[in-house]
This record gives structure tokens, C-alpha cells and sequence, in this order.
């Protein structure tokens, strides 16, 4: 018999990764705190944290089924669309490899509060330093990036692998910064997180499904539908969002919450 209590934070953890994951605030980071302070069992934690963002990146799918399914569909036929799905790939591979390396390292070392309260201010103080400077876009469509301007968004990607970071702001802000408008940068953030996402889960599942039962699959299964359905919500209020704001209110909520944090681990300590 499952905990009810267990279930509870489970739900509690999806909404907050369905919430977090597409803003530039740090899903995962956001998760390690909310399991600190909720007790969430271990070693289903470190492993509930990735899988259930693959409940988030569902969300994206469904909402972007049908450009999906057409660059899927032009793969055969379209050179845009086998350009638009190679851009995406490139964009992938140094996430792929490096994670692959370093996962261990990661999960061990780096899944730490103070870490991750760190990231936040860091991360915050970044985003303000970016709006504050001048940029002048030249790429205004996501599926229409150069290459080389998608292998640097990869690489900015992989600055997220530190916890608090945000995998989401690390890539749309480093798009920014190599030329890319707001939006296009939001949406392709969008699409990177496809692969990256599911080549994660994939490898935390296959490293760690020794531990996982049936109870441990359907705690997880409650978490990846909260995920899920609160995404659909946030992605499409966020994308409206971007119309006319930037990103500065993020920046100043990562130092304040990453400030809060540290103060609260100081006073548990």
C-alpha cells in the first residue's frame, strides 16, 4: 500500500517541476530544494527529479504536435525540415556527451541545496547583466537557425548540468546573446528539450531501475501527469508572456530566492 503522504509530495513535486521546467528559474533546482524540506524517500529522489520532467516535455509535444509532425514527416522530403531537425540535433550532441561523462559526478557532487541557492543568485545576477545590454537580433525563427548558432546554444545547455543553473534560461539567454529573438529563442529552447530530456531519463532509468518497484513506478507515474498538465499551462502563458516583457523579474526572484535559501540552510544547519 502506497503512502498517501508519499503520493501527496509526489503531486506537490510535478506541479513544481510543471511550473518550473520551461522558466529561466531552474526546474531542477527548484526540485532538490522542495525534496529537501519535504523528506521525499531516497534513492527514488535523485531519479523521481529527471523522469518527471519527461511529464514536462510532454507538454511540448502536445502543444507543438504539429510542427513537430511536420519536420517528422519532411524528413523524407523537405530540406527545411531535415535542416530544422539536424539544427536541433547538433544542439543536443554536447549535453549527450558530456552528461554521459560527468553523470555520476553530477548526481553525487554537485545535487546539493547550498549548490543549487548559489546557482539561483549566480543565475539571477547573469539575467540582469544580459537585459541590461544591447542586443540586436538577426535570427527571428526557430527552425531556420544556422548551425553554428544552434552547436553554442548546446553548449550554453550544458552550463545547466550544474543544479540551480536552469536549463531553460541557459539556452534561451545564450540565444539571445549569439543573435536570437525572444521568442525563437523560447521556442527552441522548447524543442532542445525534447532529446535532452528523454536522453536523460533514459539514463537515469537504466542506472538506477534496480532500486524501483511497482509502488516506486506509480509514485513516479503521479508526479509525471501533475507535470504534464501544469506545463501545458505554463508554456503557453510564458510564450504569451515574452511579447512584451523581458526577463528581468526572473532575475530578481532567483536572487531573492536563492538568498532566502541560504539563509534558511544556515539557520538548519
Amino acid at each position: 500500500m502506497i503512502d498517501f503522504q508519499v503520493l501527496a509530495q509526489a503531486a506537490l513535486l510535478g506541479l513544481v517541476e510543471g511550473v518550473t521546467e520551461f522558466l529561466p528559474v531552474s526546474s531542477t533546482g527548484h526540485l532538490i530544494l522542495a525534496g529537501y524540506f519535504v523528506d521525499f524517500p531516497e534513492p527514488l529522489g535523485k531519479i523521481f527529479d529527471v523522469v518527471i520532467q519527461l511529464g514536462a516535455i510532454l507538454a511540448i509535444v502536445v502543444l507543438y504536435w504539429g510542427k513537430l509532425w511536420r519536420a517528422l514527416v519532411g524528413l523524407a522530403s523537405s530540406n527545411a525540415e531535415r535542416r530544422f531537425a539536424l539544427s536541433v540535433l547538433i544542439a543536443f550532441l554536447p549535453a549527450a556527451v558530456i552528461g554521459a561523462i560527468l553523470h555520476d559526478f553530477i548526481k553525487s557532487v554537485l545535487f546539493s541545496p547550498w549548490i543549487v541557492a548559489a546557482s539561483l543568485v549566480v543565475g539571477g545576477l547573469v539575467i540582469l547583466l544580459i537585459e541590461a545590454m544591447t542586443l540586436s537580433p538577426r535570427h527571428h525563427e526557430a527552425d531556420r537557425l544556422p548551425f553554428g548558432t544552434s552547436f553554442g546554444i548546446g553548449l550554453c545547455q550544458c552550463i545547466a548540468m550544474i543544479p540551480g543553473v536552469s536549463r531553460s534560461g541557459a539556452t534561451i539567454l545564450g540565444a539571445m546573446c549569439l543573435g536570437v529573438d525572444r521568442r525563437a529563442a523560447a521556442e527552441f529552447s522548447f524543442f532542445l528539450a525534447i532529446p535532452t530530456m528523454l536522453g536523460a531519463t533514459v539514463l537515469d532509468l537504466y542506472k538506477g531501475h534496480a532500486a524501483l518497484g511497482a509502488e516506486e513506478y506509480q509514485i513516479i507515474a503521479v508526479g509525471f501527469v501533475v507535470a504534464f498538465i501544469s506545463a501545458v499551462a505554463v508554456v503557453r502563458a510564458f510564450v504569451a508572456f515574452l511579447q512584451n516583457h523581458t526577463f528581468r523579474v526572473f532575475g530578481w526572484y532567483r536572487i531573492l530566492a536563492g538568498l532566502a535559501m541560504m539563509l534558511v540552510l544556515w539557520r538548519l544547519a
